[in-house]
């Protein structure tokens, strides 16, 4: 009997502690966590390698655990990771995810890129639903480390591969020749100018000279410009003065005899409406006079003082001869 009691006692004794083991260690954990806060993260890429437990970083120091990985429903092209950080991390406004992958084949979460003085990202009071679709706030993803270089890696190959192709068509037999005819050219030329350096020289020498005589020569332009411009200064300008007062004197002329012509047109207008007309009627006299005596001149000279008087003299008949 002694030796069953004993048993028993010795029995509930270590179950008694196993239950306040686990008690403590449940009080424990969620003592641990109970400042812990939950975060997702949706990327657009490939998410190879992050699996439920894999780490989660800031800046390289450990804050938390991938808690899931799923599908998003509303847009399956994303997968929506949710994490755990601690409290004390700062997550702020301008924190961003990325995966950071190894060759070992685990990856990593990397939260990074706070700003000091930016307030904690959390899901506004107006709209939650908008900014936090599953009721916990959500951090920007953006490819970066590893995964973004094997993501990019099948692009990279193909222009690999493009590259290659289009080294080998240029390495091929006909431009490899085309590029040996050039070479031999290039050495050809090279040795031609080798061969004609003092040729070279002299004429860099000749082109310098000629430099320098140009140089004079515009100088020589210089003080000739100089010479003309004090020539127009002291011969010209008094030229220009005296043929503006020439012409000063002039307008007062035509002024003079615009005024002169304006005081003779009343004379004018009377001398051309009385007395050009009374002149014409003298002149007709006149021609009447003229055209009178040189009828009576023409009598004088035909049968003198005789035919002014009296009728002209009849010829004297004579009968004709049979």
């Amino acid at each position: 009997m002694e030796t069953r009691s004993n048993h028993v006692l010795v029995g509930a004794v270590v179950l008694i502690l196993i239950a306040v083991l686990v008690l403590f260690t449940v009080w424990l954990a969620r003592l641990g966590t109970s400042e812990d806060r939950e975060y997702d993260i949706f990327f657009k890429q490939s998410v190879d390698g992050v699996s439920p437990g894999s780490s989660v970083t800031f800046s390289g120091v450990p804050s938390g655990q991938v808690k899931e990985i799923a599908f998003w429903k509303e847009d399956p092209q994303f997968v929506r990771v949710r994490i755990i950080v601690k409290g004390d991390v700062p997550i702020l406004e301008g924190t961003t995810a990325a995966i950071l992958g190894s060759f070992t084949g685990g990856s990593t979460i990397q939260l990074d890129g706070a700003v000091k003085g930016a307030p904690a990202i959390r899901c506004p009071e107006q709209n939650p639903r908008a900014a936090c679709p599953l009721g916990v706030p959500v951090i920007p993803a953006k490819a970066g480390g590893l995964g973004a270089l094997l993501n990019s890696a099948p692009r990279l190959l193909e222009r690999l591969s493009t590259l290659t192709e289009r080294l080998t068509e240029l390495l091929g037999d006909r431009n490899q020749a085309s590029i040996a005819g050039i070479l031999a050219n290039t050495d050809r030329l090279s040795r031609a100018l080798a061969d004609r350096g003092p040729e070279i020289a002299a004429t860099l020498a000749e082109t310098r000279i000629t430099i320098q005589k140009a140089g004079a020569a515009a100088e020589q332009i210089g003080q000739l410009a100089g010479t003309t411009n004090t020539l127009l200064a002291e011969d010209v300008r008094p030229a220009v003065g005296n043929l503006n007062k020439a012409i000063s004197a002039a307008q007062r002329s035509m002024e003079t005899l615009d005024a002169t012509i304006g005081d003779a047109r009343p004379g004018l207008q009377s001398f051309s409406k009385k007395t050009i007309p009374e002149a014409g009627q003298l002149i007709q006299d006149l021609r009447q006079m003229a055209a009178a005596l040189s009828s009576v001149a023409e009598k004088l000279d035909q049968g003198g003082a005789t035919g002014l008087i009296g009728a002209p003299k009849l010829p004297d008949y004579e009968p004709k001869k049979k």
